[in-house]
């Protein structure tokens, strides 16, 4: 069936004060509505119309040239999106903390650390000139700290995003994500996000990418 908005997985104001209700209102009911609204229309009446949206993204070469690139902007952004809300959790209520078991293991072991990670993932966010996104991804069983431009992901593959591998954790760096709150204080926003950083889905993402 065609892409549908999923609702939030908690209240557009459980994330305050690290992530307001008007942007996550915003972000949610407009932005990823319109990535639907743009995608589907997009792809109407052809074969990939009813697809799974990862599929689509993970095969965008295939792609008709003129579906191409509103199928990696709106198909993209579903995904990313769709992904982003299940990242979070309130804080003290499943959001914050740090990464314990598996993960937690294979943070320390790939990036010598927990607050050496944060720090590399910040920078690749920070880093991301315009519009963007910092994900921590599985490649080849391994760790690696990676950016996207726009709405590209990661499955979309080297040649398209200029990374692979399979997405664990993402962080939108687009400035509707923050720019109500923390104007343009993106590392500010970024800071704030790790109170909110669902580690039990992270490292449930984990396991089904294959980490060990």
């Amino acid at each position: 069936m065609p892409m549908t908005l999923p609702a939030l997985p908690y209240d557009k104001a459980a994330l305050e004060p690290h992530i307001d209700a008007q942007t996550m209102e915003i972000h949610h009911g407009k932005h990823h509505n319109a990535y639907v609204t743009n995608g589907n229309n997009a792809l109407a009446g052809t074969k990939w119309a009813d697809a799974d949206p990862v599929a689509i993204i993970k095969a965008l070469a295939e792609l008709p040239d003129d579906k191409r690139g509103p199928a990696r902007n709106n198909v993209g952004g579903h995904v990313n999106h769709s992904m982003f809300w299940q990242l979070m959790a309130p804080a003290g209520k499943g959001g914050g903390g740090e990464p314990g078991g598996a993960l937690g293991a294979a943070i320390n072991a790939a990036f010598g650390g927990f607050t050496q990670f944060k720090e590399k993932f910040q920078a690749a966010g920070a880093g991301r000139f315009g519009s963007g996104w910092a994900w921590l991804v599985v490649n080849a069983g391994k760790l690696e700290i990676v950016s996207t431009a726009n709405q590209d992901n990661p499955l979309m593959g080297k040649a398209i995003a200029g990374c692979e591998g399979t997405p664990i954790l993402g962080l939108d760096v687009w400035e509707h994500a923050y720019y109500l709150k923390y104007q343009n204080r993106r590392p500010d926003y970024m800071a704030a996000w790790w109170n909110v950083v669902h580690w039990a889905k992270v490292a449930e993402l984990y396991a089904q990418a294959g980490g060990k």
